[in-house]
């Protein structure tokens, strides 16, 4: 079963990193109950699954609506831990195959 893949044959919901300027009080977190938050210097990282584009529109509208500065979007990749244990980063290349 690829790793995308839910045990009940769906597939997982991509996972996003969403970085915001400065800090986010626990007061305007209860508007992201489905985002963890996190730090990355002065900046708040809210990150989870989001089940569509929809969703993820929506956190955008949201930050807007609440005054918060979007800085970046990422999705993150979807673990492959089948065959590597641990995340697949994009930026890592397969071995070259021998013939």
């Amino acid at each position: 079963m690829p790793a995308n893949h839910t045990a009940s044959g769906g597939r997982e919901p991509p996972r996003y990193e969403i970085r915001v300027r400065g800090p986010i009080g626990p007061t305007i977190m209860q508007a992201f109950p489905t985002l963890a938050e996190g730090r990355s210097g002065q900046d708040t990282l809210l990150v989870g699954s989001l089940p569509d584009q929809c969703a993820l529109y929506g956190v955008i509208h949201q930050l807007e609506a609440l005054g918060l500065e979007l800085l970046a979007i990422r999705r993150l990749p979807t673990s492959d831990l089948r065959t590597t244990g641990r995340s697949r980063d994009p930026s890592e290349h397969d071995p070259p195959r021998s013939a």
